[in-house]
């Protein structure tokens, strides 16, 4: 008879206190700078503000979807590169990464 492989469950790690307000940290100025940045360039680029509610019925289709493409791909960029230099930061305080972050990229 074949034994049955137990299944182990890999135990959650609580992220220390000192991991969650880098990323604090980081997170709160890159949004700053992040919708800064998007108003300004929908200003340039339209020569007036952004919608402030997209989802109005006042705010044409064209306008609420490149809204949301602008704000929505500058908010990812901006949500990466501030988890990136949280953990990098971290990494150089505690010399080890942050709980659930891997040294490499996906193994093949």
């Amino acid at each position: 008879m074949a034994k049955k492989a137990k299944t182990k469950k890999a135990k959650k790690q609580k992220a220390p206190l000192s991991w969650k307000l880098l990323g604090a940290g980081f997170a709160i100025p890159a949004g700053m700078a992040v919708r800064k940045l998007a108003d300004t360039a929908w200003y340039a680029a339209r020569g007036g503000p952004p919608p402030k509610n997209p989802a109005a019925p006042g705010t044409t289709w064209p306008d609420a979807l490149a809204w949301a493409a602008v704000s929505g791909a500058l908010g990812a960029g901006a949500r990466l590169g501030a988890a990136r230099g949280a953990a990098a930061t971290y990494k150089s305080l505690t010399g080890k990464l942050p709980p659930g972050l891997e040294a490499g990229g996906p193994t093949p």
